[in-house]
């Protein structure tokens, strides 16, 4: 799909090159796609100290079973 966006030359071009691309198109994917990764990350956030667990619970005592 064919998009136009008005990108900041110079901010794509230091992207280029810190990320060794050889195309803006591949520098701008690799960017999209680690923002995607870290924003899904950060969600993992917003569960923790939410999820009930059992302070009885022996992982030792459960290894020591197998």
């Amino acid at each position: 799909m064919a998009t136009n966006l008005d990108l900041d030359d110079r901010l794509i071009e230091d992207a280029r090159q810190l990320g060794r691309h050889t195309t803006k198109k591949a520098a701008v994917t690799d960017a999209l796609t680690e923002y995607v990764r870290r924003r899904r990350q950060l969600r993992i956030l917003d569960v923790f100290g939410t999820i009930a667990y059992d302070e009885e619970y022996d992982y030792k005592a459960e290894r020591a079973q197998r």
